[in-house]
């Protein structure tokens, strides 16, 4: 007989309930009516169940979240080779084994120590095995087993974001799509209703409504206009066990904004405006401005406003000013207060950007009437023209009438207008105007070839208001007359050859004329009355403006006659005739066979290509510039010749000053009178120094004549008191002999005569450290010791 060893397997199943809580070892009538018993024999496997249900074999369940004080039982592990003496051991293993589940080991019944969660971890896989208390072998082969967590509704929906935020154009069909909102909920799906979630909206009607299980939300109401409202708040519930009483719920907000269409037409507050313009107002400048409001914003509220219609329609325009959307009216042309002084104008305001799904609410533009009134101003005289040109001849006498220029005072007022000549544009005076009728007309001789045009300007001013005035400028073109004689091109100084042949040809004279010919100039050469016999030469007209000088003779002598003057007359064919008399120099020269020249008499030839007048003026202009120059710099050398006596400024008492002269003793009366001081009323105050040049004279100064028993002393120190407080004493000392030299000084004696020592005993080396002053008296007296110890 084959023997089977069974290993049950007893849980409590079915649907989750009060009794699938409570343990089996607190039951005493044996298994619940809901009880599985799974055999296990060998490799083989035999269920018993009931017929009604299928079942897992090896599956246990256990609810979520239990709160109870006791361990959660969870159900009973038994094997048929248990005789229930306790020979049999229940070992458990896998997923949370020995803590968060535990076995009895020798009764078999597992518990939960522990809260569990389904959204943290939904199913454990354990396994079970019975072994021998005594062998520790295993009497069953080990079982796996599967505990599922049953899930409660313990999670709220909630939404992917807090707070949406959304935007649909205004006047948007009923149904329009908003936003979907998405709420999770972490129950299981597959269990209940605890994860199954509806929408609905609990704030935002009636504008916008919830699908309830998609949560897409839509426009609910017809024509919402953002004008009148542009923000919305709708507030969205998700609800899970499928909306049901006792179910959890959580929220969102929706921020829903309406985006502008054109759905409004521009309006003008008003329907007519007026302005004032003076009539000085100059073209381009702004008159006012104009605005038609538009409810919509950005593009939709751009407006473009034109003229259509008015008797200003070319007097004034309008554009749209892009930041204010304002339309700016501006002139085009000068008003005219005396012409027109009132304008009437029609405006058009119309948007740029318009919606075809709106025009049925109407034209999307508005009309407004415009007045303009032209205002009086003091304006200065009007020239009947903007310039003048004007043309004289070059002979017209003094004082001659050539044009008039003609202003009027445009204002109603119609002032007197007088008439000046701008002198900044006619500074030689050369054109007056007549101030009452404006006739202009000549003050001084003209010439067209010294000046072709004269541009003046003309100045008209209100005689009662003179700051009223404008200028004009008139161009005065001076007309030729035949006025100046046609002369010589160039001055043509010639020469020929001693041995020239008769009919040669020496010379071609050419002439211009400084006058115009409106023809062309036609000049003709002939030689003067005086020289057309007995000449030596002759001349040849080329009927081209040119002339040729021929010899007559065969032979010229140098010796002879060595210089020819060839007075030639040139005329014009203008009217009057004008001609001129140009002499020709021709000299007489030694040539060799081909004609070359060799010499004129030992002078020499200036050809026409020698140097001009003006050459020659440069030339002289620079030998001048050279003298001037050399002067220039000689009287500069004799200044400086004449130094100072003092030529430092930081010490005058450590100068030598040098005089370079040597007194010629007693016999020497040049230098100094030495009478002066024996007779001190003798001295001459006009008396200047014959030492020295004075540089400049000053008056002296008179002082009182000394009185007959004053001693030298006190003569010189009044001397020297007075020259001291002189300001007209010259800045520079002068060694003067006074022939006193007083008792007890401290100084003593300078004199080498009354040298206690000789010059042997005397050692200069001192002088070296006294500076550079004394550099040269230090070399002196260091050479003469040098010279005496050699």
């Amino acid at each position: 007989m084959r023997t089977y060893h069974c290993f049950w397997l007893l849980f409590w199943a079915g649907q989750p309930h009060q009794s699938f809580l409570t343990p089996l070892s607190k039951r005493t009538s044996g298994f619940p009516e809901k009880e599985k018993v799974l055999v296990l024999s060998g490799n083989s496997r035999r269920d018993l169940h009931r017929s009604k249900r299928s079942w897992m074999w090896n599956q246990f369940f256990l609810l979520e979240e239990y709160t109870g004080t006791d361990y959660q039982y969870v159900g009973k592990l038994h094997s048929d080779q248990d005789k229930g003496d306790g020979s049999l051991k229940y070992i458990l293993s896998g997923d949370g084994a020995g803590d968060l589940f535990i076995i009895n080991e020798n009764t078999g019944d597992i518990q939960a120590t522990k809260r569990l969660d389904r959204e943290e971890k939904p199913v454990y896989i354990l396994r079970a095995q019975a072994i021998n208390r005594r062998t520790g072998r295993p009497v069953e082969p080990e079982s796996e087993f599967i505990i599922k967590i049953h899930d409660i509704n313990d999670n709220e929906p909630m939404f992917t974001k807090d707070v949406y935020n959304a935007s649909i154009p205004e006047m948007s069909d009923v149904g329009t799509f908003v936003v979907q909102v998405t709420a999770t909920d972490a129950d299981d799906p597959t269990y209940g209703n605890s994860a199954k979630v509806v929408y609905s909206i609990l704030q935002g009607q009636p504008y916008f409504s919830v699908e309830s299980e998609t949560g897409i939300i839509k426009t609910a109401l017809l024509n919402m206009d953002r004008e009148n409202r542009e923000q919305y708040q709708v507030v969205i519930q998700a609800k899970d066990m499928g909306g049901q009483m006792g179910g959890l719920s959580g929220t969102t907000t929706v921020n829903i904004t309406l985006t502008d269409v054109n759905d409004n037409p521009p309006r003008f507050p008003q329907s007519t405006y007026q302005f004032r313009a003076p009539e000085s107002t100059p073209p381009d400048s702004p008159v006012g401005r104009i605005k038609a409001n538009d409810a919509d914003v950005d593009e939709n509220a751009e407006i473009e406003y034109s003229i259509t219609e008015g008797d200003g329609y070319d007097m004034f325009g309008i554009t749209t000013d892009k930041d204010t959307q304002e339309g700016i009216i501006t002139v085009k042309k000068a008003l005219d207060f005396e012409n027109k002084s009132l304008y009437i104008l029609k405006v058009e305001a119309t948007n740029t950007h318009v919606d075809p799904r709106f025009l049925y609410l109407g034209p999307f533009k508005d009309s407004a009437t415009v007045r303009i009134q032209v205002e009086d101003v003091d304006e200065p005289p009007v020239f009947s023209r903007p310039a003048y040109i004007m043309e004289v001849k070059e002979d017209v006498p003094i004082n001659s009438v050539i044009g008039t220029v003609t202003a009027q005072d445009p204002d109603a007022a119609k002032n007197p207008v007088k008439y000046s000549v701008d002198r900044h544009t006619d500074m030689d005076r050369v054109f007056n105007i007549n101030s009452g009728n404006g006739s202009i007309f000549t003050s001084k001789p003209l010439d067209r070839e010294t000046l072709l045009w004269h541009n003046i300007t003309v100045i008209a001013a209100e005689i009662n208001n003179p700051k009223q005035s404008s200028r004009v400028p008139v161009f005065i073109k001076v007309l030729d007359v035949n006025d100046n004689a046609p002369e010589f091109a160039m001055f043509y100084e010639t020469f020929v050859c001693e041995n020239a042949k008769a009919e040669q040809l020496i010379q071609t004279l050419s002439a211009v004329d400084k006058d115009d010919s409106y023809s062309g100039h036609q000049f003709s050469f002939s030689l003067a009355p005086e020289a057309a016999s007995s000449s030596n030469f002759t001349l040849q007209d080329n009927r081209d403006n040119t002339a040729g000088i021929f010899t007559r003779k065969t032979r010229y002598n140098r010796h002879e006659m060595s210089t020819y003057f060839l007075p030639v007359v040139i005329s014009d064919n203008d009217y009057p005739i004008q001609s001129s008399t140009e002499t020709v120099t021709i000299r007489v020269c030694a040539c060799d066979h081909r004609g070359k020249m060799l010499s004129c008499n030992a002078e020499a030839l200036i050809h026409p290509t020698g140097l001009s007048t003006g050459a020659l003026i440069a030339i002289l202009l620079c030998i001048i510039i050279l003298l001037v120059t050399v002067v220039l710099f000689a009287a500069l050398r004799r200044q400086r010749k004449k130094e100072p006596l003092i030529i430092s400024k930081e010490d005058i008492r450590d100068n030598i000053v040098s005089y370079n002269d040597e007194g010629g003793g007693e016999e020497d009366t040049q230098a100094f009178d030495i009478g002066t001081l024996r007779n001190p009323e003798a001295i001459d105050d006009n008396k200047l120094r014959r030492d020295i040049v004075p540089e400049t004279l000053f008056m002296p100064r008179r002082t009182a004549a000394a009185r007959d028993n004053t001693d030298v002393r006190d003569f010189i120190n009044q001397r020297l008191k007075e020259n001291d407080t002189d300001p007209t004493a010259p800045p520079y000392d002068s060694l003067a002999t006074y022939a006193y030299e007083g008792n007890g000084s401290v100084a003593e004696s300078l004199s080498s005569l009354e040298s206690v020592t000789t010059d042997g005993d005397q050692d200069y080396d001192y002088l070296s450290d006294w500076g550079p002053r004394f550099k040269k008296l230090a070399d002196m007296y260091g050479t003469m010791d040098s010279d005496k110890d050699s």
